[in-house]
């Protein structure tokens, strides 16, 4: 609900987006519609779940991190069956038919890409599903992914990261994936921060902003665009697409106006 934007972005270039509401207990509101065909849809509304007292919050979280990257798995086969003309439940009621996408959807050119928890769970669903060719992981929280997962990312992900969010512990968690694969790729938008990537840095005021610092220095519109342009420079290199987004390729080496390559010393709002 709060990426519409960039997902926008992305769909107006052809892509097929897939925006998912993870039921994994981590957002602060969000909900999931049940119902069988001619009934009305009822909304159940999943709480936001609290580490629990006792419990170390790295478990919590992973337990959390696997649901979503299962889940991303799941989208994925359900367009495969959409794209392949089986039936599926839409419980949303309509006149869109998921049958006028029979054939229309390439599944064998597929990325996964996400923000902040997203962007972990984003990596991680390259290791549940060697179909993902490659991930783009804007503003990773690195915490909740176990060291043992490490080694068995082998697909390439483009780290698009903000001025004043990360740490030196999630940079370097970065940086060993990227010492692993030379096709992975480390860049930072300066002037940014943690939500630039996502809707509440249009949204909000002065005031606002000021409270919950939802805007940095960076125009939310450019911080934006450098965004949408670094990936779909990323997914055309690594979805092999007969496109023009190649014309943007330096800034996965953090060449351009407010980027840089790697992460630049600055002090974390983690």
């Amino acid at each position: 609900t709060v990426y519409s934007a960039l997902c926008a972005e992305l769909a107006s270039r052809g892509f097929v987006v897939a925006v998912l509401e993870h039921r994994d207990h981590s957002a602060s509101a969000t909900y999931f519609c049940t119902g069988e065909a001619g009934e009305a849809l009822r909304e159940e509304w999943i709480p936001y779940g609290r580490v629990p007292p006792g419990q170390k919050e790295f478990y919590f979280r992973n337990k959390q991190l696997h649901q979503r990257a299962d889940e991303c798995v799941r989208a994925l086969r359900l367009f495969e069956d959409i794209s392949h003309g089986q039936s599926v439940k839409n419980v949303l009621h309509g006149d869109f038919d998921l049958a006028v996408l029979q054939g229309s959807v390439d599944v064998a050119k597929v990325a996964v890409m996400g923000h902040s928890f997203g962007a972990v769970t984003a990596v991680l669903a390259t290791v549940k599903e060697p179909r993902f060719s490659c991930a783009v992981a804007l503003d990773a929280w690195m915490f909740p992914l176990e060291h043992a997962r490490y080694p068995e990312v082998s697909k390439p992900v483009l780290f698009i990261n903000n001025d004043k969010f990360q740490t030196p512990e999630s940079i370097a968690r970065m940086k060993r994936l990227s010492s692993r694969n030379s096709e992975t790729k480390l860049v930072t938008i300066l002037g940014s921060v943690h939500q630039s990537q996502s809707d509440m840095s249009f949204l909000t005021g002065k005031v606002i902003n000021r409270i919950f610092t939802t805007r940095g220095r960076l125009d939310p519109y450019k911080a934006l665009d450098i965004t949408c342009r670094a990936a779909l420079a990323f997914l055309q290199r690594h979805l092999d697409l007969n496109e023009d987004f190649d014309q943007w390729d330096q800034l996965l080496e953090g060449i351009g106006d407010s980027v840089v390559a790697d992460a630049p010393l600055c002090r974390s709002n983690l």
